[in-house]
């Protein structure tokens, strides 16, 4: 039988960008695979599921609550409109097209009103709340954060990612603080973050995870938290969630994932160091190229590979050299970001040794033409 990349006709992806949607993200451990195809293949009462799954997380990570979603965005979507909505069985039903009058404004940093693939604005309005923006692009301190606040205030969110602005802004300590003075709820999106506790202990009363970033689960979500905002999170099932449910075997592989993921050796920052440091070493070798060690921009453990073009020596723009790089016949994807700065980085974690060989030898003929 011809393989799926044959019988598609798709190309092999070599996938130095990280763990990243548009290219699926992340590979999900036998184990993972096995129990999605078991829940596949079986019947459940999917709200018992959902229910039992969830508290087995919470006791998993300490947490009053927890709920598997089918992605992070619908944990922003859903928490929004879990605020707004509470038990209001007209509100659930016509959260869009209510003119009642309940408190709809959600209070973020400017510098955290981000695009991450959708924008974070269209998240929330999809959730029936509108952002008020605090502070400016480039700072945000807790007086700025809490002088957006008024009485149409229905909670604060923050963004915890490397797409946002990271100097000049408040914590999440500082957020929680703030959210605590008016007593209003805090929701965190930590999508990829790889430490599932840590801003529940700061003080965030919500806390959304993509369960196939870090955690290496299928495509789903996890919002943990506050035991009453995690159950009007489930009620949005009957609300927007029901456009956005996740699947019984998703419910079943992001839960066994979670219990592996907080049991398994995870690859630190320097040992991501070593493993690219040949790869570092032979980069440096081809003309017009330089390359060094830089790590995670949002803290994280993280090291990657950052390749800078000399556009003058080598004759290439970086955008044209990463376009071509991905028309090859194995598509190799690098981030971005600051490839208008003639620079690109490597995210090793996904990406095996041979795999390496391949993207610098890849490079170098794209440079030098040898």
């Amino acid at each position: 039988m011809p393989s799926i990349y044959e019988k598609y006709n798709l190309r092999k992806v070599i996938n130095a960008s990280g763990r990243m949607t548009i290219l699926g993200v992340s590979t999900p451990k036998p184990e993972v695979a096995d129990e999605v195809l078991f829940g596949l293949n079986h019947y459940f009462e999917i709200k018992d599921l959902v229910n039992k799954t969830g508290a087995y997380i919470a006791k998993l990570l300490g947490v009053e609550n927890a709920v598997v979603v089918s992605c992070a965005s619908a944990g922003i979507a859903q928490s929004v409109a879990a605020v707004i909505v509470k038990d209001d069985q007209d509100l659930l039903l016509n959260l869009h097209s209510s003119d009642k009058a309940v408190p709809r404004e959600i209070v973020m940093p400017k510098g955290h009103n981000v695009n991450f693939g959708a924008p974070v604005d269209t998240m929330v309005s999809l959730g029936g709340g509108k952002v008020v923006e605090a502070g400016f692009a480039n700072e945000c301190s807790a007086e700025q954060l809490a002088a957006k606040v008024t009485p149409q205030t229905a909670a604060i969110l923050y963004i915890k990612s490397h797409h946002t602005v990271q100097k000049s802004m408040l914590t999440v300590v500082e957020a929680a603080a703030v959210a605590r003075k008016y007593a209003l709820p805090l929701i965190v999106d930590a999508a990829a973050e790889e430490e599932l506790t840590a801003y529940y202990q700061m003080g965030a009363d919500l806390v959304i995870y993509s369960g196939a970033k870090a955690i290496e689960g299928p495509t789903s979500g996890l919002v943990i938290g506050k035991n009453q905002y995690v159950e009007w999170v489930k009620l949005q099932s009957n609300g927007i969630g029901r456009a956005m449910k996740v699947g019984k075997e998703g419910i079943l592989g992001l839960t066994l994932a979670i219990e592996l993921y907080l049991t398994a050796k995870k690859e630190t920052g320097q040992e991501m160091v070593e493993k690219m440091t040949p790869f570092i070493n032979d980069l440096n070798a081809i003309p017009g190229i330089t390359a060094k060690v830089v790590w995670d921009a949002a803290g994280r453990d993280i090291a990657r590979t950052e390749i800078s073009f000399d556009e003058k020596a080598i004759g290439k723009n970086t955008f044209d050299i990463m376009k071509q790089l991905k028309l090859g016949e194995t598509a190799i994807y690098f981030r971005e970001y600051k490839a208008n700065e003639g620079k690109v980085e490597a995210d090793v974690r996904s990406v095996t040794a041979p795999q390496l060989d391949v993207i610098s030898s890849s490079i170098r003929q794209l440079v030098t033409g040898v």
